[in-house]
Order: structure tokens, then C-alpha cells, then sequence
């Protein structure tokens, strides 16, 4: 392939996804625009026409403010490839580190590692002013928001610096081996499953206690149905807290975190005050459904198989000049491992984006199994309940565009969800005895 030829291919892919996200966004907000001065007939006992048009004006706002975060990610795309960005990042860094009194790898190392950074601390920057209208004022003006700005100001930047405790060590290793071995992709693969899978058992720890603060589920009704639950299911977890979701937001959840010993049921605090014990029961049999059908091991293992085609894919496209020069990078910087990995990250998602629906429909297919499991191991009507109680009070959406929802939605459109589960716990019919018998 020539530097032309790729050149044409990923700016073809790029407007091409940019024409589809807007315009299946343009279909979502739409759609909800139509049906948003009528309760769905199912939900029409449970949901008012005030939280119902709530719900489209939150999914309205969250459209706009998608379609000018895609337009300022797709022009910083386009700057720091085309635009010469990284290019002159590049040169900023040489010219700032060549009076170093090193040289060799340890100097390609540092240059790597600061090129990374620099280009990770400026994305960080233009997300921020996104970020704060997201928290301060969308969420604010649909009664969602509940964080400081001086909470706000130390969220960033505890971001900010575990990003830079653990992820420049992690890069600077990878570059090492980049630089120093014919098959680093192999061995980057290797630390780099290693990390993702240490953090599966460090992040619930020590991590997340940074940000929240767990406390234990005291004893009561809701921890007794919980924990027969959790012997019915054969499952066992470290403890089960509760998180003061309620600091940041008054939206509900609740989740599993960890892996193996360090495994841990959480349970938002807002979410305990609107549900009642079964409809919670309800909920915490959903999530077992995912351990059940090992849904977290099939996603751990599909991570590292598709993570391992990627640094193989890294380490051929490392070594093609057409890849980097293609990208807008001068020909003499061909190659170099920093600007090669800069740019697989940045292309990737573009050519990525196709795949969508495949990943969304297979998530989907997942959320229905841990509904069945739900539905044997709970009650499907208080699960039903649950659900609806949620999609009121976090604003989500009941009639979302089929389409839209086909290309991305993680978990099934509501009315299809909330009617499976109805017509699972809905008895079977009783045989008509006048119907003519058939031998077995």
C-alpha cells in the first residue's frame, strides 16, 4: 500500500463514521421529539408525562452536546495528523531534550514517553470545558448534579495523576521493549495483559476508595435476601458496600467489581433509597447473571485476544512507511515507535467504529441471559419494577430509535426488556381439554 492509498482510505473512513454519527443522532433525537407528548401504553401506570417528556429533553441535551464533542474530536484528529500537530510536537520535544547528557535508547525512551504524554495531557485539556458544561450544567438543570467545584477541580486531578502514575510507567516499559527487542509486541501484549488483569484486583482495593467511600450493607432485610441469594447462586464475594454514589450524582446503580478474592458486590446509595428489598434482590440476581454465564471472563479473554492482534498488527504497521508518512508525519521520522503508537491509537477507533453493532448486539444478547438467570434465581416482576423505577428516575429514554439503538445501545431498548420479563413470570396457559390429545 502506498502513502496515498491509505491516506484516501482512512479520510474516507473518517467521514464516512462522522456522516453516520450524526446521522444516527439526528434519528435518536428525533425519534424521542415525536413520542415525547405520550407515555408508552405499557409504562403509561407506572411513569407520569412529566418524567417521561424529562427523560426526551435529557437525551435531547445529551445529542447536542455529543455532536460538538464528535466535531471537536474529529478536528483534533485531524490536527494533530494532517494538521502537522504531532509532527511539531515531535520537533518541540527533540529540540527541548537534546542537551540531555544521554543519548542512545534511554533518550528515545524519554522522547517516546514525553511525546505520549503531551499528547494525552492536551486531549485531557480540550475534554475538560466539555466535562465541566456536562457536570454543571447539564446534569444541573435536570436535577442530576450533585458535585462541588472544588470537588470537581480534585476529581481531575487525582485522574490526572494516576493516569501519570501508572500509565508512563506502563508506556515507558512498552517502549523499552519497542526499542530493544524483534518481537515487542509479544512481549508488550504480555505487560500489557498483565496490568489490565492486576487492576482487576488492585482498582476495588485501592483505587476506587479514593474517589468514594465504601461502607459495609448494614444487617437488615435487604443484606438477609442478599446473602440467601448469594448461597442460592453458589457465589461468594468479599462483602457487599455501599457507595456515597449520592456525592457526585442522584443517578442509581449498582455493580460487581474485583476479581477472585478481591470481589465485591457495590451498591449505589441512591439506588438502596428508591427500591424496595425484592425489587433490590431483584437487580443483584441480574448482575449474578453475568457471573453465571461468565460474561466477565469471555469479555476479560476476547480484551486480551483482540489486544494481542493489535500489538501485532502495531508491529507490522510500525515498520511500513506508508503508515506514518500517510498520517501527515515527515518521512525522515520513519520509523519511530512513539509516533507509530500516537497514530494506531488515533486510527484505530475509526476503523473500529464499524464493528458497533456486532459488540452492541452480542452485550445485548448477555444483558437478556443475566435476565433469565434473574427471573429462575428472583422475581421477574420485581426485576421489571426495578428496571422502571430506574429508566424513571436516572431519565432514560422509553422510546429510543430502533436503529440508533440497534447500532449502539449496550442493554435492550426498555419495552422489549420490561416485556420479556413480564411474559416470563406470566403463568402458562392451562391445556384445553377439548383440544384433541396427542400420544407421546
Amino acid at each position: 500500500m502506498t502513502s496515498e492509498n491509505f491516506t484516501a482510505l482512512t479520510v474516507s473512513a473518517l467521514f464516512f463514521g462522522f456522516i453516520v454519527k450524526l446521522w444516527l443522532s439526528a434519528r435518536q433525537q428525533r425519534c424521542v421529539t415525536e413520542h415525547r407528548d405520550a407515555v408508552p401504553s405499557a409504562f403509561a401506570g407506572q411513569i407520569d408525562l412529566a418524567a417521561h417528556q424529562k427523560a426526551a429533553d435529557y437525551l435531547c441535551a445529551q445529542c447536542r452536546l455529543y455532536r460538538v464533542d464528535l466535531v471537536l474530536s474529529t478536528l483534533l484528529f485531524l490536527l494533530l495528523t494532517w494538521g502537522g500537530l504531532l509532527d511539531e510536537l515531535y520537533e518541540i520535544w527533540d529540540r527541548l531534550l537534546y542537551p540531555v547528557p544521554f543519548r542512545g535508547i534511554a533518550l528515545g525512551l524519554l522522547h517516546n514517553v514525553a511525546l505520549i504524554a503531551s499528547v494525552v495531557l492536551l486531549s485531557m485539556l480540550l475534554d475538560l470545558p466539555l466535562d465541566a458544561y456536562r457536570t454543571f450544567s447539564l446534569e444541573a438543570r435536570f436535577g442530576f448534579n450533585r458535585v462541588t467545584v472544588r470537588l470537581f477541580c480534585l476529581d481531575t486531578l487525582k485522574h490526572l495523576l494516576l493516569a501519570a502514575l501508572l500509565g508512563l510507567p506502563l508506556c515507558a516499559l512498552i517502549h523499552w521493549f519497542m526499542l530493544t527487542h524483534k518481537y515487542w509486541w509479544l512481549y508488550a501484549w504480555l505487560v500489557w495483559s498483565g496490568f489490565n488483569l492486576l487492576m482487576m484486583v488492585v482498582y476495588p482495593l485501592w483505587i476506587a476508595p479514593w474517589f468514594n467511600r465504601f461502607t459495609p450493607l448494614e444487617p437488615g432485610e435487604v443484606r438477609e435476601r442478599i446473602e440467601q441469594l448469594l448461597k442460592r447462586g453458589n457465589f461468594s464475594a468479599r462483602d457487599i458496600f455501599v457507595m456515597d454514589g449520592s456525592r457526585r450524582s442522584s443517578h442509581g446503580n449498582a455493580y460487581f467489581t474485583g476479581f477472585g478474592k478481591s470481589r465485591r458486590i457495590v451498591f449505589f446509595d441512591t439506588l438502596l433509597e428508591r427500591l424496595t428489598p425484592p425489587q433490590i434482590e431483584a437487580v443483584l440476581a441480574h448482575e449474578l447473571g453475568h457471573f453465571h454465564h461468565r460474561h466477565v471472563v469471555k469479555r476479560v479473554v476476547m480484551l486480551l485476544v483482540f489486544s494481542l492482534a493489535f500489538f501485532m498488527l502495531l508491529g507490522y504497521l510500525k515498520e511500513m512507511s506508508w503508515f506514518l508518512t500517510g498520517l501527515g508525519i515527515d518521512a525522515k521520522k520513519t520509523p519511530d515507535s512513539g509516533l507509530a503508537l500516537i497514530l494506531f491509537v488515533l486510527v484505530v477507533p475509526v476503523y473500529a467504529f464499524f464493528f458497533t453493532p456486532l459488540f452492541s448486539a452480542l452485550s445485548r444478547r448477555d444483558e437478556f441471559q443475566a435476565d433469565a438467570y434473574a427471573t429462575r434465581m428472583s422475581s421477574a416482576p420485581a426485576l421489571a419494577e426495578a428496571l422502571v423505577k430506574l429508566y424513571k428516575d436516572n431519565a432514560s429514554t422509553l422510546t429510543p430509535d430502533l436503529l440508533y439503538s440497534r447500532f449502539y445501545d449496550s442493554h435492550p431498548p426498555a419495552s422489549e426488556r420490561v416485556a420479556r420479563l413480564l411474559s416470563a413470570a406470566s403463568p402458562a396457559p392451562a391445556p384445553d381439554d377439548d383440544a384433541p390429545r396427542h400420544a407421546a
